[in-house]
């Protein structure tokens, strides 16, 4: 290999080396070694008359190499193009590294606090112009009745509500199966085992039912909402409807947001049926409350307003969660990593703000002796 490279000392002076061979990107391995091996003598010149190519990795790695004793070494024997190279090179990074600056602790956190507070307007800013372009779009079908796009709302509606039945009917079950062991276990304590009949009862209706309910729509339906929605803009198929006079409110988002208004009260009506059949199962198997005693007890301890106050929350979680994963869907910017991004967000977004709303509720309801 008559171009490989290398670099041997001077046989009268330890001090000089001379470079040979191809000093470029093809050899870089070889270089690398023969520079470290060098790296650790003192080194006061290196000869360039036998180097047959040169590129700039090479020109880089012999000034890195000049510049790495107590004294920078000589480069000579360069000429012509590689003198040149070897110029351009030396002014490179000739200045030392970077110092840190030291962050304040208290404008950091005043700087999170601000970025923060940025994106929470912002957000809020797209609820409420999502908020308005819906109830736009809502009081444009009631003038015009005929312009409501009926059959995707019962197609949408299939999919949220029929095909979501049976998870939600097996996830409520083991929820009030789940509360009822464990209110018999510590009520056994204390003899008051038929309290847990008002518990499960209570809890599920107004509350555990409703709740589970919604954050289970939100992470099935809400999701998919912001895929389907995001995908149609990056396929430019919201732009070509508005090319072709069409709301996209009122084409894509009004039925899905109508669908889960409506498909949310019925789930949640036979998701709590689900969760109050799994707890008198396990009254009636673990804690020795036969059916008979459960249902006379659930009838005295619970009323319809429990009831009502569960399903009344329910359509407006299902508003809040198809909002908010249309805007989510219509933030997507072009990019799968942008849509899996936003997806992940209506998630997140959709069951924070059904918790706070669900708290808001539960206030609201306790003030007016609900």
């Amino acid at each position: 290999m008559p171009n490989a490279p290398a670099l041997t000392a001077n046989a009268d002076d330890p001090r000089v080396l001379t470079a040979c061979g191809a000093w470029n990107v093809a050899n870089v391995e070889r270089l690398e070694r023969l520079c470290e091996g060098a790296a650790r003598a003192d080194i006061g010149a290196i000869d360039l008359r036998r180097v047959t190519a040169l590129d700039t990795v090479g020109a880089w790695l012999l000034e890195r190499l000049a510049r790495g004793g107590a004294t920078r070494a000589a480069l000579t024997g360069a000429d012509g193009p590689y003198g040149d190279l070897l110029e351009e090179v030396r002014g490179l990074n000739r200045g030392g590294p970077t110092e840190r600056r030291s962050v304040n602790p208290v404008l950091q956190r005043l700087d999170q606090l601000g970025r923060g507070s940025r994106r929470l307007a912002s957000d809020s800013a797209a609820f409420l112009h999502m908020l308005g372009a819906f109830s736009a779009a809502l009081l444009g079908i009631l003038r015009h009745p005929r312009s409501f796009r009926l059959t995707s709302t019962v197609y949408q509606l299939g999919r949220v509500g029929w095909q979501a039945v049976p998870i939600m009917v097996l996830i409520t079950f083991l929820i009030g199966a789940i509360i009822a062991q464990q209110g018999i276990f510590h009520f056994r304590r204390f003899g008051a085992e038929s309290y847990v009949v008002d518990m499960v009862g209570i809890l599920v209706l107004r509350e555990i039912g409703v709740l589970i309910v919604a954050i289970m729509v939100a992470g099935r339906s809400g999701s998919a909402y912001t895929a389907e929605i995001g995908a149609m803009k990056m396929r430019e198929e919201i732009d070509a409807l508005s090319t072709m006079g069409l709301d996209p409110v009122a084409v894509l988002i009004l039925p899905r947001i109508l669908a889960l208004v409506v498909a949310l009260p019925i789930l949640t009506f036979l998701g709590s049926l689900a969760a109050l059949y799994g707890g008198g199962l396990i009254a009636w198997l673990y804690g020795g409350m036969s059916p008979a005693i459960f249902i006379a007890r659930l009838h005295d301890a619970v009323s319809v307003t429990h009831f009502e106050v569960g399903i009344i929350k329910a359509p407006f979680m299902a508003l809040v969660i198809g909002l908010v994963a249309a805007v989510e869907g219509l933030s997507v910017k072009g990019s799968a990593e942008s849509l899996g991004q936003q997806t992940t967000a209506s998630v997140v977004k959709s069951i924070f703000l059904v918790i706070v709303l669900d708290g808001l509720f539960a206030v609201f309801f306790a003030s007016i002796g609900m």
